[in-house]
């Protein structure tokens, strides 16, 4: 198997500290797994994305403190909603655009999982309130359980009909956005957990951190491994559009 490059923008462009912290995890789990991280800085020009992007055989949408602007998908910001990063959002929809020409392999974690939920069509829920705390923090490994369908790729990659999972999120999927279905559920609250492309192109986007339970879960492990895998299978594909437009 060759070693396939993965996509991975810094997830935000205002605080230094946490892009260091935080963009080395998705690098480390990427890598254990026998994928080679590569660092899309968000003061990128979109040429330069575009070059980034056209060496890579996969794209991982990272985590953020950023909320995804709400004008996206048609409503008016709420005070609870956390400022937009226009910098991070930029990149990422030059990085979705490609994925999406070129049927590349793509995950989506946590902010990663709302930036593609939007950019695909779909609404989020500003701000949760349910009887269950979704941002406990990053210590917090077991924040709380969710529900797999049955026959879902994550289903197949974990071999799990449920999982304990953690949480760092005060927002969350409402609609999900064309070509994504529902495959995975808060157990007591019904919040989306993770959704999948309905075609052939793998497209898995869940609400948690796997990366950071790496070395506890297999089920993280196997979503990392499962991915990379289908990245290093990718085959380049005709353009129909080019991602710097």
């Amino acid at each position: 198997m060759k070693t396939p490059r993965i996509a991975i923008p810094e997830p935000t462009s205002t605080d230094t500290k946490y892009n260091d912290r935080s963009w080395q995890q998705y690098a480390r789990a990427v890598e254990a797994v026998g994928g080679q991280a590569v660092k899309i800085p968000l003061s990128a020009s979109p040429a330069e994305v575009a070059q980034m992007a056209g060496s890579c055989e996969g794209v991982l949408l990272p985590g953020s403190g950023a909320d995804v602007n709400p004008e996206k998908y048609g409503q008016a910001r709420i005070p609870e909603c956390a400022p937009a990063d226009p910098a991070r959002e930029a990149v990422d929809e030059l990085l979705m655009q490609d994925a999406a020409n070129l049927y590349k392999p793509l995950l989506g974690i946590c902010y990663g999982f709302q930036s593609w939920n939007v950019w695909r069509g779909g609404t989020l829920i500003q701000n949760l309130k349910t009887g269950v705390n979704h941002a406990p923090g990053r210590k917090v490994q077991e924040a709380h359980r969710i529900s797999i369908a049955h026959g879902s790729r994550i289903a197949k990659i974990t071999g799990q009909a449920e999982l304990a999972v953690n949480s760092s999120h005060h927002q969350a999927l409402d609609h999900p956005g064309d070509g994504l279905a529902v495959v995975a559920r808060s157990v007591v609250d019904g919040v989306i957990e993770a959704v999948e492309g309905t075609g052939e192109q793998f497209v898995v986007a869940v609400q948690w951190h796997p990366e950071r339970t790496l070395d506890s879960s297999s089920a993280s492990r196997a979503l990392f491994a499962a991915f990379v895998k289908a990245a290093s299978e990718w085959q380049p594909r005709e353009i129909r559009e080019s991602v710097a437009e």
